[in-house]
């Protein structure tokens, strides 16, 4: 396991559970040093799930009592043939898509699509049934579908 590469997607991942940028990269720095001062666990063959955890359990210590911050207005560039405009739209319809949907369906796309975890990888995460994982996914990408056609944007 590449711990540079997944440095980036654990960061995604706590900021998408935080909704701080600060507290998203000192959380993915804990993260990070409690992984490497575990050396004999991490051994057992399940380094990524084990990184997972440790980012998962510090996330929602971090979250009790706490409200999470409304989503940046942040979009991220990616390059395509659209012009900016048509990209803005995009991106501020697919985002608003997205956050209708439930937290559980928003973290099982976020880590299967945009960190692109196998689904073996998300069933340790979250501890559910391969099976599980699999509907919950194909019931989060309908819903979204459906969200964007209700937005004429299917």
């Amino acid at each position: 396991m590449d711990l540079e590469e997944q440095y980036e997607k654990i960061y995604r991942y706590c900021y998408f559970r935080l909704r701080h940028q600060q507290m998203a990269e000192d959380i993915t720095q804990e993260t990070f040093l409690r992984f490497l001062e575990s050396g004999n666990y991490c051994e057992r063959g399940k380094k990524l799930r084990y990184l997972y955890t440790i980012a998962r359990n510090l996330c929602i210590d971090e979250c009790r009592g706490k409200k999470a911050e409304p989503l940046s207005d942040e979009i991220p560039a990616e390059p395509t043939e659209e012009a900016p405009e048509d990209q803005m739209l995009t991106g501020i319809s697919v985002k608003a898509a997205l956050s209708e949907l439930e937290q559980e369906e928003q973290e099982l796309l976020l880590l299967r699509y945009v960190n692109e975890l196998s689904i073996a990888e998300i069933c340790g995460i979250l501890k559910l049934s391969r099976f599980a994982v699999y509907r919950k996914i194909q019931k989060a990408l309908k819903r979204l579908r459906n969200l964007l056609d209700k937005a004429d944007f299917g």
